[in-house]
C-alpha cells in the first residue's frame, strides 16, 4: 500500500487565533493591534427570549485560541457568552484554549462569611473547566487565592507597574503615602510603597456589614498622612461609597491631597457622581472594563492595560516565560 511522504513528514504549527466576545470589543482590538494579528470574525446574536448563539466564521481546527471577555455589565450574559465561545472552540477542535479575562466577575465571592453561602469565583473557575478551558489569563484578581481554583495553569497579571508609571509622572516629585482603603489589602499597599522608595504606609480602619453588599464605614486613618500626597490603592472601585469615604477620612487626617488608583472601573450606581464629587484631586484606572461617555469625568484618568494582555499572549503562544508580567 502506498504511503504519501508529504503526510507523514508533516510537522504541526501552531497558529494564534484572537477572539473577542461583545462586552468589550474595543480592548480586544487594541490586543489584536499589538500583536499584529486579526480578531477572528464572528456571528454573535440574541435570540428572543435571551438566548446567546456564536459561531465562528472560519475554520479553527488546531489553533491556538485565545478568548477576550471583560466580564461588564451586564456580567451574567458576558460570562454566558465567554462559556458559549469556549464550548463551539472546544468542539471546533481548537488545539488549546487560553480564557482572557481582563476583569474576572464573581471574585468578591472568594469564601464564605455566613452559613449556606456559595463560593462564586470558585463556581466560576469550574464552569471555564467544564466548558473546555486550558488556561486562564486574568488581571489583578481580588484575592490571589482564586487562582488555585482553576485546575490548569492561571496568569495573574498585575496593572500596578501600568498604574505606578502614571502616579509617578505626575507625582513623583512629592512627598508620598501609600494607603490601602482597608486592612486587607495592606500586602498590596506595600508593593506600591517598595515602587515610591519605601513611601510611608497607612490604611483606614473600617468596618463591613457582611450581610449587605456594598456597605461599609471609614472609621479612621492609621498611620502618619499629614501633608503628603496619598495615594490610595485598590483593585476596583464598584459604588465608589468605600473609596470616597477614604478619601474623606485622609484629608481630615491631614493629608495634601489624594489620588485614588484602581485596576478595575466597575462604576455601578452612583459611583460617578460620588467619584466626581469627592476630594480626590484624580482617580486612575485601567481599560479592563468598557467605560461609556457617561463614566467619563474631568478628575478620572484612564490606561490602557491592552500592552500588558498583548506581551502575556505573545508570552503564552511562544511558550515563553510569563513570570515577569506578574511578579512584584
Amino acid at each position: 500500500m502506498a504511503t504519501n511522504k508529504s503526510l507523514s513528514k508533516r510537522t504541526p504549527t501552531s497558529n494564534l487565533m484572537l477572539f473577542s466576545g461583545r462586552a468589550h470589543p474595543t480592548l480586544a482590538r487594541e490586543v489584536a493591534e499589538l500583536l499584529e494579528v486579526n480578531l477572528v470574525p464572528t456571528t454573535a446574536y440574541d435570540f428572543a427570549n435571551g438566548e446567546i448563539y456564536v459561531r465562528f466564521d472560519e475554520s479553527v481546527r488546531g489553533c491556538d485560541a485565545f478568548v477576550i471577555q471583560s466580564h461588564s455589565a451586564p456580567i451574567n450574559e458576558a460570562i454566558m457568552e465567554q462559556l458559549i465561545m469556549i464550548d463551539a472552540l472546544k468542539r471546533a477542535s481548537a488545539k488549546r484554549i487560553t480564557v482572557v479575562l481582563p476583569f474576572y466577575g464573581y471574585a468578591r465571592q472568594d469564601k464564605k462569611h455566613l452559613g449556606r453561602e456559595p463560593i462564586s469565583a470558585r463556581l466560576m473557575a469550574d464552569l471555564f473547566l467544564a466548558a473546555g478551558a486550558d488556561r486562564l489569563m486574568t488581571v489583578d484578581l481580588h484575592t490571589a487565592q482564586i487562582q488555585g481554583f482553576f485546575d490548569g495553569p492561571v496568569d495573574h497579571l498585575l496593572a500596578m507597574p501600568i498604574l505606578t508609571r502614571q502616579v509617578r509622572k505626575r507625582y513623583g516629585n512629592k512627598p508620598l503615602a501609600v494607603v490601602s482603603p482597608d486592612a486587607g489589602r495592606i500586602k498590596v499597599a506595600e508593593h506600591w510603597a517598595r515602587q515610591f522608595d519605601n513611601a510611608p504606609l497607612a490604611f483606614i480602619h473600617k468596618t463591613r456589614d457582611v450581610t449587605q453588599a456594598n456597605v461599609t464605614k471609614a472609621n479612621r486613618v492609621v498611620g502618619d498622612v499629614a501633608g503628603r500626597t496619598c495615594i490610595l490603592v485598590d483593585d476596583l472601585i464598584d459604588t465608589g461609597g468605600t473609596i470616597c469615604q477614604a478619601a474623606e477620612a485622609l484629608k481630615a487626617g491631614g493629608a495634601a491631597e489624594v489620588v485614588i488608583a484602581a485596576t478595575h472601573a466597575v462604576f455601578s450606581g452612583k459611583a460617578v457622581e460620588l467619584l466626581k464629587n469627592s476630594v480626590a484631586t484624580e482617580v486612575i484606572v485601567t481599560n479592563t472594563l468598557p467605560l461609556n461617555e457617561a463614566q467619563r469625568f474631568d478628575k478620572l484618568t484612564v490606561l490602557s492595560i491592552a500592552p500588558l494582555l498583548a506581551q502575556a499572549v505573545s508570552a503564552v503562544f511562544e511558550d515563553g516565560s510569563v513570570t515577569s508580567l506578574f511578579s512584584e
